[in-house]
């Protein structure tokens, strides 16, 4: 198995299955992010929900393939509303500073899916 890959698969699967999670914990934090014509708790849990079975997906072999290439759809699905995000004059995400961050951060995060998704682990 590819080390880069095994690694990528256990931070990211660590990382989206707490993702997953925090939004169940803490739905309130996500409301800013999501536009006022939406049902923001059940957004919310929809969301936090796929994110935390993608994250775990990335753990199985027989899941990682299918979960990177949904975490990288997911990423692209939720670019849009990072740049609304950054267009706001205050951004959910705290800071002006924090909110451009985010933005390449979001391609990073989508590249790395895409790796996982590519190449054989």
């Amino acid at each position: 198995m590819n080390i880069l890959i095994l690694i990528l698969r256990v931070v990211f699967g660590l990382f989206f299955a707490y993702a997953g999670f925090v939004h169940f914990r803490k739905p309130k934090f996500f409301n800013g992010f999501i536009p006022d014509f939406l049902p923001k708790l059940a957004v919310n849990y929809v969301f936090g929900f796929i994110e935390f079975i993608l994250g775990i997906g990335l753990f199985f072999n027989q899941t990682s393939k299918n979960s990177a290439l949904g975490i990288f759809i997911l990423m692209l699905l939720f670019l849009p509303i990072h740049i609304w995000d950054l267009t706001k004059k205050r951004p959910a995400i705290g800071s002006k500073k924090l909110a451009i961050i985010r933005i390449p951060l979001q391609f990073l995060l989508m590249y790395c899916a895409y790796l996982i998704y590519k190449l054989p682990s």
